[in-house]
């Protein structure tokens, strides 16, 4: 894993892992069959593990059956789960309205209107400076 520059989180992610597959079977992982991991997944599950990290821990198995133990077969037989994506939440005009007057204060509603109009994050508005203002193509854009 250092050879593959691994981040330090990464490695730890996938010895956790590789640990939770250990204790599952009550036996070294490297002795696993095709059924054990499939009972492996059934089971992690049937225990509510979130999707992300049921995908991580495939990650983390298909490393070490692939580079590991040299057994690409069974890292052939871990299955991905596909992410359900939710949608956002869009506001209507009336619900965007009354978010941006919720304050009288211009100096807290431009970063708010900033914000909500440019999609930016709180941090990335945090970081604003007036020298970020393309205050020529607003002219412009006002003028036309």
């Amino acid at each position: 894993m250092n050879m593959r520059r691994f981040s330090r989180e990464t490695q730890r992610n996938y010895l956790r892992d590789i640990g939770r597959l250990a204790t599952f079977l009550g036996r070294s992982p490297d002795t696993a069959t095709a059924d054990d991991l499939r009972r492996f997944q059934i089971k992690q599950q049937d225990d509510g593990v979130p999707v992300p990290t049921m995908n991580s821990i495939v990650s983390a198995l298909r490393f070490f059956f692939t580079h590991t133990v040299d057994r690409p077969d069974l890292a052939r037989k871990l299955v991905r789960l596909a992410h359900p994506r939710k949608l956002a939440v869009v506001l209507s005009r009336d619900e965007v309205a009354r978010l941006l007057n919720v304050t009288t204060c211009l100096k807290h509603q431009a970063p708010l209107s900033v914000a909500y109009g440019s999609g930016l994050r709180v941090a990335e508005v945090s970081t604003l400076k007036v020298a970020d203002v393309d205050s020529e193509r607003i002219a412009a854009f006002l003028s036309a």
